[in-house]
């Protein structure tokens, strides 16, 4: 087995400004500032071990320290907040000092850890253990943080902690042979999870012990009907019958699928996390690219049936995250500039959307059609958004395996990157995207004054009709892949690249199909139930209304017969498109949207993410339903 190349590398030093900066600068300031300052901090004082001797609750909070860490290790590598610095030390050391001496580094009481067998429960539909348990999704968390802390301090400290966990675990499944899919719900994907960050561990350390660790924790998964996550993956089943269709541990398994080829070269790793992305990405999203579910099957959290479309579905933040983190793996591994464009779509709406200007509020779930509603302290998804926001810059640029240069994120940001051929590459990105689809790109350093590589600029699969020019020349693109653009670079360089931002309609069908047999026995289908329903985008941004004429939350509309342009008006950017309450930071940003349709007064549509202002409570409409009589169309 061999490890895969990686089509690119993601990093270097970027600083994003604009929208996403703002969220950057709200989330330091907020969540990870606040959240957790030292050991006092309710989310690492249930660490203390007079309390984890009491602890038979079988609770998840413990993975609120992990994900902390993670986040708040990338915050600081990117900003050097020295406040930010001290309290990464105080409670990794604190961690360190409650360890075990066997590694184990949970909340739970002797009796009720991992690596005490729990007795045996017939199969459910939920997949629920005997015993609730989240003891190993609490330590792939904290391997995670841990990982991070050590990165980011260069404390070997903290890689010694990871590195202990990671014996236990091994211990405990590859020695011992406990399963690991009794040790979670979902069908035991609340506990695969650990083979993300056991993957991770060794390719910090190569010790083969993790590989060992990764590779058993796929064959359980495997060995496990309700899950057999490779096979199942690989035989084309739909996301929402793998286990329990579950969206936010699916993904997160499938980062970890995706990791393991990478460590190994196995081919048969990536056809599954292909397809099964390929999936999601056809069925299982929100406009605003989240994965969503929650309305037609089961429980809460999970993917709907294949075909199932429901305005009030919803996307979970935790989902968010992992659907961000799968992107980005595929992203390094293929460099294809879907990916990118996947997690510009999900950034820019389903996470944005569900962060307060503050950035200690989050909602737990977003509705294209609902009410706001910002959650309470322990929720996971306060700590996954947070998580999620410190993905971003090292996403917006990377190098390509032929030692090239790729713009994988659109917004206002500078980047430093060493290339191969051409030494320290500066570059920096002049636009008002993702409000304007004019991008400036100068080259501000090319080491040794000229150098030869690829420049790669995404053109995105909306962008019709986009140009670039070269230093003034003209150079001809396609949307919906990289524009590549070898040629010996020059400090001072510059590219201006224009992405038309047409209004576009988006159309789907909530639908029933009853079958049946004609008296001569043929088959007959009759359809009993249809809902057709009409949402607008620009750009990357989908859009949204707030309660229509300020009390309705759902109306049906007859749309204007003729050409869209004749009834869909972009209004100025200082126009509003519903009250916007922002804290005063960003007011007015996107042109808003006016739907005219003559029987009644227009309806104006904002960006999603801010769409009837970013406070609790407030509501958004993405989709409105259309009149019965109104033509069917194909998206468009």
């Amino acid at each position: 087995m061999t490890a895969v190349r990686p089509a690119q590398q993601l990093g270097g030093a970027t600083r994003l400004g604009g929208l996403l900066g703002r969220a950057l600068d709200a989330n330091r300031r907020g969540r990870l500032s606040h959240f957790i300052t030292g050991p006092d901090s309710p989310a690492i004082a249930i660490f203390d071990p007079a309390r984890i001797a009491r602890n038979f609750e079988g609770d998840w909070y413990g993975e609120h320290a992990g994900k902390w860490l993670v986040a708040a290790s990338k915050a600081f590598a990117r900003s050097q907040d020295p406040t930010l610095a001290a309290h990464l030390r105080q409670v990794a050391d604190y961690l360190l000092d409650v360890q075990q001496p066997d590694g184990y580094l949970g909340t739970y009481a002797a009796e009720r850890r991992f690596m005490v067998r729990q007795p045996p429960k017939p199969l459910s539909w939920d997949g629920a253990p005997a015993l609730r348990t989240w003891d190993i999704w609490t330590h792939s968390y904290l391997l995670l943080g841990l990982l991070e802390a050590h990165k980011a301090l260069g404390d070997l400290r903290y890689l010694g902690a990871a590195r202990r966990i990671g014996d236990l675990c091994w211990l405990s499944l590859v020695q011992d042979g406990i399963d690991i899919t009794t040790l979670g719900n979902h069908h035991g994907m609340s506990a695969t999870v650990l083979l993300d960050p056991a993957v991770d561990l060794y390719l910090t350390t190569r010790e083969p012990r993790y590989l060992a660790l990764a590779e058993c924790i796929l064959d359980q998964a495997e060995a496990h009907p309700q899950l057999a996550l490779l096979s199942r993956a690989l035989a084309g089943v739909d996301a929402s019958e793998i286990a329990t269709g579950k969206a936010y541990q699916l993904a997160w398994n499938l980062v970890g699928l995706a990791k393991l080829h990478k460590a190994t070269g196995r081919e048969d790793c990536r056809r599954a996390v292909e397809t099964l992305w390929t999936n999601i990405r056809d069925h299982h999203l929100s406009l605003g690219g989240g994965p969503w579910g929650g309305v037609a099957h089961r429980s809460r959290e999970v993917f709907n049936p294949r075909g199932v479309f429901e305005p009030q579905a919803y996307v979970e933040t935790c989902s968010t995250l992992a659907w961000l983190q799968l992107n980005r793996e595929l992203l390094l591994i293929t460099g294809e500039a879907r990916h990118a464009e996947e997690i510009e779509r999900s950034a820019y709406n389903d996470l944005l959307g569900a962060m307060a200007p503050n950035g200690e509020d989050w909602c737990y779930y977003s509705f294209p059609n609902g009410r706001r509603v910002h959650t309470t302290y322990w929720r996971c998804c306060k700590s996954s958004g947070a998580m999620a926001v410190e993905e971003l810059p090292p996403l917006a640029y990377g190098v390509t395996a032929d030692g090239g240069l790729a713009v994988n994120l659109y917004g206002p940001s500078t980047a430093s990157l060493q290339l191969p051929r051409a030494g320290t590459v500066r570059v920096e990105q002049q636009t008002e995207y993702p409000f304007d689809g004019h991008v400036r790109l100068r080259l501000t350093q090319v080491d040794h004054g000229a150098a030869p590589f690829a420049l790669q600029l995404r053109i995105p699969g909306w962008a019709g009709g986009a140009t670039l020019s070269v230093n003034g020349e003209a150079v001809p693109v396609e949307p919906g892949g990289y524009a590549v653009l070898d040629r010996v670079w020059r400090g001072g360089d510059e590219l201006l690249l224009t992405l038309p931002m047409a209004i576009r309609t988006h159309r789907r069908t909530h639908r029933n199909v009853q079958e049946s047999r004609a008296p001569d026995g043929s088959p007959v289908e009759q359809q009993v139930l249809r809902h057709d329903y009409v949402a607008l985008s620009r750009g990357p941004l989908v859009y949204a209304t707030p309660l229509i004429d300020g009390f309705k939350t759902e109306e049906t509309i007859k749309l204007p017969p003729g050409d869209e342009s004749e009834w869909l008006e972009l209004l100025p950017t200082t126009s509003g498109g519903g009250s916007d309450t922002d804290d005063g930071e960003g007011e007015g940003e996107g042109a808003a949207i006016r739907l005219h349709l003559g029987y009644r007064a227009p309806l104006d549509f904002a960006p999603y993410y801010r769409a009837g202002g970013r406070v609790d409570g407030s509501w958004r409409l993405t989709w409105l339903s259309l009149a019965p009589d109104t033509p069917p169309d194909h998206e468009t």
